[in-house]
């Protein structure tokens, strides 16, 4: 994907503060998310930090006197002996990031791309801790933009700095990219992790197939993200309206009642649809919107 097929939206609010406590917190819902869809171990190799004892062994020089045992050097009348751990599980985390044109809407707090770029930060902090690592698949322009797993100041540094590119133009949609992407992550992906599709899930198709195969090796989660002006047209008189997925321009008088109900009437089945093959597919799924505070919701809903 060329850095020129990208560009941040005028009306860019960013995701706002995101404070470390919410973060960690959404850590332990996430734990319990992959306990339950995740299956196997994921312990990250050799010896570390962590809450599952490794071994207990006399002190030798040159290791670190912060591991240092009191009750077992009591034991052993006073020779130092030191506690090691297994290291936390090792995850690779994967975000597959919708930057379409449609990305680039909204009409209350901040744009839909504001608020998949705060989802996708926070995913990326929660991935790297315990030695994890942070991967990004970023599908809706010309071509994917795809950056390996990372882990730490790397990864999020990396991650960063691609969400900063922002989405893609007017009439850059390609429908089939979401399907395409994953598709292509369910090639690279080749050890059981974490996928984040965040996306809005609106003029995709085929991704019902390649999403389900993704959740057959790993946990998938789906973000839905969401403006209250796409789930019904106000009475404001004649508009212009551009779909920023073709770029195509179309005039409508919302003034007429029933133009207005048979709008809000595709919407409900398109997202009764999209609920619908997730529920199928057995994918968690969480939908937050542009106007609400959507980390709170993120922790609401993943409780």
């Amino acid at each position: 994907m060329s850095h020129a097929l990208l560009q941040p939206p005028a009306a860019r609010q960013g995701p706002g503060p995101i404070p470390q406590p919410l973060v960690e917190a959404l850590d332990v819902s996430i734990n319990r998310l992959l306990a339950r869809t995740l299956p196997g171990e994921r312990r990250a190799a050799g010896i570390g930090l962590g809450m599952e004892l490794a071994q207990i062994r006399p002190y030798e020089v040159g290791d670190d006197v912060r591991h240092i045992d009191p009750a077992a050097t009591a034991r052993s009348a006073g020779v130092p002996h030191i506690r090691l751990h297994v290291p936390d599980r090792a995850l690779t985390t994967w975000i597959v990031l919708d930057v379409s044109p449609s990305m680039a809407f909204g009409t209350a707090r901040r744009l839909k791309a504001d608020v998949a770029e705060g989802v996708a930060l926070v995913f990326g902090r929660i991935g790297v801790r315990r030695a994890g690592s942070v991967g990004l698949l970023a599908f809706g322009a010309d071509a994917h933009r795809i950056l390996p797993p990372r882990g730490s100041k790397p990864g999020m540094v990396a991650l960063t700095r691609l969400l900063a590119e922002g989405v893609a133009p007017d009439g850059e949609q390609h429908t089939d990219a979401m399907a395409e992407g994953l598709r292509r992550l369910g090639r690279l992906a080749r050890q059981p992790g974490l996928v984040v599709v965040v996306s809005d899930f609106r003029d995709h198709h085929g991704w019902e197939r390649a999403l389900g195969s993704l959740r057959i090796h790993h946990s998938v989660l789906a973000v839905e993200i969401v403006d209250p002006r796409e789930c019904e047209v106000p009475d404001v008189g004649r508009l212009a309206l551009i779909d920023p997925e073709t770029g195509a321009r179309l005039e409508v008088d919302t003034s007429n009642r029933r133009l207005r109900a048979r709008f809000a009437q595709l919407e409900r089945e398109r997202r009764e649809t999209v609920m619908k093959e997730l529920r199928r597919l057995r994918i968690d799924h969480v939908t937050l919107s542009t106007d609400s505070d959507w980390l709170l919701e993120l922790g609401r809903q993943l409780r």
